[in-house]
C-alpha cells in the first residue's frame, strides 16, 4: 500500500532537513541549551568554539574548527547579561568573517535593546537601530529573529531579516488544553501595540479578543485606563512578546478580575523575568504563565505556575529552509 500525501510530505521535510551539506551551527554562552536542541532537531553537532571571559571582563572567542567556505549559523540571544552576550556575538561574527565563512547568519531568538526602537523624548538614541548597525558591520549577512518587540526593527538592518513567530507553538499548546472554539475564552492584548498579535492568536483559537488601554508614568510602572471588549465571566488569555518584571501583567490581570473576568492565563515568547518577577507572578491571581525557551530561565527564577515550551523545531526548520533556499514564510501558512 502506498504512503499517504501527508506521509510523503513529512518524509520530504525529513529528507530536506538532513540535506545540510556545507552548513555549520555555532553558539556562544547565551543559551547553549536551546542551541543544542536546535542541533538535535537538525541532526547535526554544534561546531566547536571557545568563548571565555578574562578577569578584567574582556571576551575572547576562538573558532576551533575550519569554517572556510561554510554556511555558518550563530545562535545567540542577547538576553541578560545583555552587553556581555551582545559583545560575544559581535566578536564571533568578526572571527567567522576572518575565518572566510561563505555566509554568516545570526539567529537571535531574543533581540536585546528592542524596546529602544524609537525616540520618545528629545536627544534620545534609537539603540535598536544602533545594535543592528553594529551587527552588520561586524559581519552579519542575514538575521533570523523571533517575535521582535516592534516590526519596524526589521527595517533597521541592511541585510535580509527572517522574522519568526512563536504564536503557532503557543496556539498549539492552548488548543491541546481545550481553549479552542469556546465562547467563554477571550484573548487579551496588554496594550494597543499588541493588537495584531492578539488578533492572530484569537483567530487560531476561533474566539474574540479585548484590548487594555494603559499609560506608563515611568519605566516598568503601568496604569490601566480602559479595557475595550467583552470579557465578563470569561477566561482571559494574555499574549505579549515578553514579560519583564511582571508588574504590568499582574496589574492588567487584577483589572480584568476586578471588572468581572472569570480567570486569567498569560502567554509570552520571551521570559525576561527581571528582578523578582517569578515571585510576583507566582503570588498573583494568574493561573498559568506560558512562555518559550528563547531565554534561559535560571532555577531561582522558575515558579510553580510556569510552563516553558520548546522553540527548537521552529528555529531549526527555519535554518534548514534558509540553507536550502526554501520559503521561510510558508512555515506560518496554516496560521495566517
Amino acid at each position: 500500500m502506498g504512503s499517504t500525501v501527508a506521509e510523503q510530505e513529512n518524509e520530504e521535510r525529513s529528507v530536506n532537513r538532513r540535506n545540510l551539506k556545507g552548513m555549520k551551527l555555532f553558539t556562544g554562552n547565551a543559551n547553549r541549551g536551546l542551541a543544542e536542541r536546535v542541533a538535535g532537531y537538525l541532526g547535526i553537532q554544534l561546531g566547536s568554539l571557545t568563548c571565555k571571559h578574562f578577569a578584567d571582563g574582556e571576551i575572547q572567542v576562538m573558532v576551533d574548527e575550519s569554517a572556510r567556505g561554510n554556511d555558518v549559523y550563530i545562535i545567540q540571544p542577547t538576553c541578560a547579561p545583555t552587553n556581555d552576550n551582545l559583545m560575544e556575538l559581535m566578536i564571533m561574527l568578526d572571527a567567522f568573517r576572518r575565518a572566510s565563512a561563505s555566509k554568516i547568519t545570526v539567529v537571535m531568538p531574543y533581540y536585546g535593546y528592542a524596546r529602544q526602537d524609537k525616540k520618545v523624548k528629545p536627544r534620545e538614541p534609537i539603540t535598536a537601530r544602533l545594535v543592528a548597525d553594529m551587527l552588520t558591520m561586524a559581519g552579519a549577512q542575514r538575521i533570523v529573529a523571533l517575535d521582535l518587540h516592534a516590526d519596524q526593527i526589521q527595517g533597521f538592518f541592511n541585510c535580509p531579516v527572517d522574522h519568526l513567530y512563536g504564536r503557532p507553538i503557543i496556539g498549539d499548546y492552548l488548543i491541546e488544553r481545550g481553549f479552542r472554539d469556546r465562547e467563554d475564552v477571550v484573548i487579551v492584548s496588554p496594550d494597543v501595540a499588541g493588537v495584531g498579535r492578539a488578533k492572530a492568536l484569537a483567530e487560531m483559537l476561533r474566539t474574540s479578543f479585548v484590548v487594555i488601554a494603559k499609560r506608563r508614568p515611568r519605566p516598568n510602572v503601568v496604569e490601566v485606563v480602559e479595557i475595550v471588549g467583552d470579557f465578563k465571566d470569561k477566561t482571559c488569555i494574555f499574549i505579549d512578546d515578553m514579560i519583564d518584571t511582571g508588574g504590568s501583567l499582574v496589574n492588567g490581570a487584577n483589572a480584568l478580575l476586578d471588572r468581572g473576568a472569570k480567570d486569567v492565563l498569560a502567554t509570552c515568547t520571551h521570559a525576561v523575568f527581571s528582578d523578582n518577577a517569578g515571585e510576583r507572578l507566582q503570588d498573583s491571581p494568574i493561573q498559568e504563565v506560558i512562555t518559550l525557551d528563547t531565554i534561559p530561565i535560571a532555577p531561582d527564577k522558575r515558579f510553580e505556575k510556569l510552563t516553558v515550551l520548546e522553540s527548537a523545531s521552529l528555529i531549526g526548520e527555519a535554518i534548514a529552509r534558509i540553507h536550502q533556499n526554501l520559503s521561510v514564510s510558508s512555515l506560518f501558512d496554516d496560521w495566517r
